[in-house]
């Protein structure tokens, strides 16, 4: 686990690196603010179609080996473009192109990557390690942006790309030496695809989502968040240079500010033992309500005070929620889940935006902040109470809940 979190924090800051020049060399190829738009969207698009078929793959092939070919391939990629710019032949076609050949295989990787995360650790440790996932993240997130202003300033844009290709490949590196802990859940998963190997359909995956409640409540906490909150970057950007009369160096304070919750809730989500789709909840209507404060600041240094709290709050909240989502399904469907969720969440982040946007034209940066973080925790406490008044009924023990004991000391239940 130590090895797989050193080789992703080196994939993320590789990644991050990037995705923080990318924007800028779309912009300087085309011109076009909307061709830049364009190319997220044909990146993204993948894992809104095929995201479903990506995780069925992750059920039905071996994951290390899944994990590896696919950081690779997305190495092979980067490397490709790498080579492109550096020999000024990169057009908008060909970025297109290679921007859809990455989506495509981020729907394998994603699924097979996290997975094989948790097969390191024994079940009872998955929710820590998900923690420390997002920790990692967080900050290779700021080590990539960081390092991209080097990168860029002394080797160029092709530096960007190159490094991050190379990132890839550590990590496939790696990936042969990696152990899965004793009892591990996907250990018991390759038992359960062989047993299952002619059941194993998309339309299973689709079928478990739709019959599991608490799946049902946690798609609509997260989506209600990520309509209304949580596009930061974009929200307090306007709030931050508008009302508040910052520039572009108030707005990085809040950025980093932003982050340093980020990695402060990553460790808090870490020590959560029994994450549920309740927590989840109550976290995402607490960071509504610092929402609904931090629209009414009437100073950056208000605004700073409110920023940390619901950077945490957010992040112990993603946590929680991806320890149910990757723990509540059985081993051999939890790829498959992942894939309904990866299109679940592309809906959510392409929708998003567009949505805040116009919600900020009607009434500001200001009210779409109150508005957003009001309908978030009503929205939420509307949902408890109606599930505090439907009749309990009993439900039988499954077959498959039994593969891992430790799911009732993980705390899956709603």
């Amino acid at each position: 686990m130590r090895w797989w979190s050193v080789a992703n924090f080196v994939s993320n800051a590789g990644t991050w690196m990037q995705l923080t020049v990318q924007n800028l060399l779309v912009l300087q190829i085309t011109g076009s603010a909307a061709a830049t738009g364009l190319s997220m969207s044909v990146q993204a698009a993948p894992a809104l179609l095929i995201s479903v078929f990506g995780g069925a793959a992750v059920d039905r092939w071996p994951r290390k080996l899944t994990a590896a070919v696919s950081q690779a391939l997305l190495g092979a990629v980067a490397f490709a473009t790498a080579l492109l710019v550096a020999l000024d032949r990169l057009d908008v076609t060909t970025l297109m192109v290679l921007a859809a050949v990455t989506g495509v295989v981020a729907t394998v990787d994603g699924p097979a990557c996290s997975l094989l995360g948790n097969d390191l650790v024994p079940p009872e440790d998955v929710p820590s390690a998900i923690g420390v996932g997002a920790l990692v993240h967080q900050a290779g997130r700021l080590t990539g942006a960081a390092l991209a202003g080097v990168a860029v300033g002394f080797l160029g844009t092709a530096a960007a790309y190159a490094a991050n290709g190379l990132s890839f490949l550590f990590v496939a590196s790696v990936v042969p030496f990696l152990r899965p802990a004793r009892g591990a859940a996907g250990q018991t998963g390759k038992a359960a695809r062989d047993e299952r190997a002619d059941s194993l359909s998309v339309r299973e995956g689709l079928a478990f989502f739709a019959r599991r409640p608490r799946l049902l409540a946690l798609a609509g906490v997260t989506g209600i968040s990520a309509v209304f909150g949580r596009n930061y970057q974009l929200t307090l950007a306007v709030l931050v240079t508008g009302p508040l009369a910052g520039g572009a160096g108030s707005f990085g304070t809040v950025s980093t500010v932003l982050a340093a919750g980020g990695i402060v809730g990553a460790v808090l989500g870490a020590r959560l033992r029994r994450p549920s789709v309740r927590v989840v909840g109550a976290l995402a209507a607490a960071g509504g309500l610092l929402q609904v404060v931090a629209g009414l600041s009437p100073s950056l240094a208000v605004l700073l005070v409110m920023v940390l709290p619901m950077a945490v709050v957010e992040s112990v909240s993603d946590t929680a929620g991806t320890s149910v989502l990757q723990t509540d399904p059985p081993a051999h469907l939890r790829g498959r889940v992942l894939g309904v969720w990866g299109s679940i969440g592309t809906v959510w982040g392409l929708g998003g935006p567009p949505a805040l946007g116009l919600l900020m034209e009607l009434a500001g940066a200001r009210g779409a902040l109150v508005a957003g973080g009001l309908i978030i925790a009503a929205s939420i406490a509307a949902g408890h109470l109606l599930h505090g008044r439907r009749p309990k009924e009993p439900t039988a023990l499954r077959a498959e809940d039994t593969v891992v004991p430790a799911r009732v000391a993980l705390g899956t239940a709603a």
